[in-house]
């Protein structure tokens, strides 16, 4: 008899080979105890996206192939949802305050006398009821903070990446032949290739630091910057177009591929 179990890993699987149910209370004494087979299917390597490279100039130059180890196609929208949820709420500061009505300055005087005056009765000014007092199970300092597996984190940016094959455009020494800090060359370079960062977003991921290239699209809207070694998933899956150097190409594959 088989039985299938939900499970977070999605192909998790549960076999039983004896009896479940029926079993009177003296029965269940002589029964021997169950083995169960568990099989975990979790990560596979995905077939290789075939992606244009292109010179600086826009010409073309050959072809290259993205192929990473990504998450199980069942369970990998709801991985890359949990690394999303975990960065956005690893931003919040957690530092809202607010007073409760026994850390609001004053109110050690009633405020008027009991009766005669028409007004309801009131014992403090600090009150959560009145204007200007406490404030009842308002938020204090606390850390938001949330954590994630290692190996999930990097199937989780892999599959991001994988996913973006498509909107992917490879480019030879993007950095290299930038030799000036100017927007306006940086506009141009990038729509040669194919991108427009001046409307859509863009993505651009060098293999290794450029200070120019930093500089002249620090001011672009729609322009992210990344490394290689530090790809941002909302980057990622926010971005029209990836441009990607074919050096950080080789070190996401060498990374993310399938001995990750």
């Amino acid at each position: 008899m088989q039985q299938l179990l939900c499970s977070s890993f999605t192909g998790l699987a549960v076999r039983s080979d004896g009896p479940s149910v029926g079993l009177r209370q003296s029965q269940k004494k002589n029964v021997a105890p169950i083995r169960r087979a568990v099989s975990v299917k979790a990560s596979i390597v995905a077939e290789p996206a075939t992606l244009d490279v292109k010179s600086v100039d826009g010409k073309s130059a050959g072809s290259a192939a993205l192929s990473l180890r990504v998450a199980d196609p069942d369970s990998s929208k709801g991985l890359v949802h949990r690394y999303v949820v975990m960065i956005r709420q690893n931003m919040r500061q957690g530092n809202a305050s607010t007073l409760t009505r026994g850390e609001v300055r004053g109110g050690g005087a009633k405020p008027y006398k009991q009766k005669g005056t028409g007004n309801a009765r009131i014992g403090t000014k600090r009150t959560p009821l009145r204007p200007g007092g406490g404030i009842s199970f308002g938020p204090k300092p606390r850390d938001w903070s949330i954590t994630m597996n290692k190996k999930e984190k990097r199937l989780a940016l892999a599959t991001a990446i994988q996913s973006a094959a498509e909107d992917m455009i490879v480019v030879e020494d993007f950095a290299a032949d930038f030799a000036e800090i100017k927007t306006k060359s940086l506009v141009s370079k990038l729509e040669a290739v194919g991108a427009n960062p001046t409307e859509e977003k863009t993505l651009l991921i060098l293999n290794e630091p450029s200070e120019n290239v930093y500089l002249s699209g620090r001011n672009m809207e729609f322009l992210a910057i990344n490394l290689s070694n530090a790809v941002q998933v909302y980057d990622v899956l926010g971005a029209s177009k990836v441009v990607v150097e074919k050096s950080a190409l080789e070190y996401i594959n060498e990374y993310y591929g399938e001995s990750a």
